[in-house]
């Protein structure tokens, strides 16, 4: 098995995509469960802040890390009080959490010309419903409250019947002119 089918077999197209165009830095995958995105990241040579409540969580991923494991920082800790660095990641991934109310604090960790990867479900369709729909975004919901970012990607679309959402967005910079085409 290589390291590729070890470390991004689930990882999103676009997140693989936004890596292209990337230079390698530092990241935050916030709700990092089992360490998909931080895993894959790490594997790529960037030095990642993996951020989970749950240690079981953390102490998986790390088990699933090898030898990417040193460019980890497996930080146990609540997304929801969690106090972000000002200005300190090229890179925030977030996937299938609600950070909404954490969005602000998110958007002032990139550092300038830092890239927002955000993954997560949207409520359900008309006539649907869903238990967990107060943990889902409305649609345009997530493109609305990251208006003062500069909107890179944004797609509402189902993946099995399952309403989803993806958002690629970053800080403007003064003198950082980002290229990159969706997949």
């Amino acid at each position: 098995m290589t390291d590729d089918d070890t470390h991004g077999a689930d990882v999103s197209p676009v997140l693989r995509s936004v890596l292209e165009a990337l230079s390698v830095g530092r990241a935050l995958d916030l709700a990092t469960g089992g360490g998909r995105n931080a895993l894959f990241l790490a594997a790529r040579g960037w030095s990642v802040d993996a951020v989970d409540l749950s240690r079981v969580h953390l102490e998986w991923a790390r088990d699933r890390a090898g030898a990417h494991a040193d460019a980890i920082e497996f930080v146990l800790a609540d997304v929801d009080s969690y106090a972000f660095p000002e200005a300190a990641y090229d890179l925030v991934t977030i996937s299938f959490f609600d950070a909404r109310d954490r969005l602000s604090a998110i958007e002032s960790t990139l550092a300038p010309g830092g890239v927002l990867f955000y993954e997560h479900y949207l409520e359900s369709g008309p006539g649907e419903s869903g238990a967990g729909d107060r943990y889902r975004f409305a649609p345009n919901e997530l493109l609305s409250a990251t208006a003062s970012l500069r909107v890179l990607y944004y797609a509402e679309y189902r993946v099995d019947g399952e309403p989803r959402v993806t958002l690629v967005a970053s800080i403007p910079a003064d003198g950082v002119d980002w290229a990159w085409q969706p997949p």
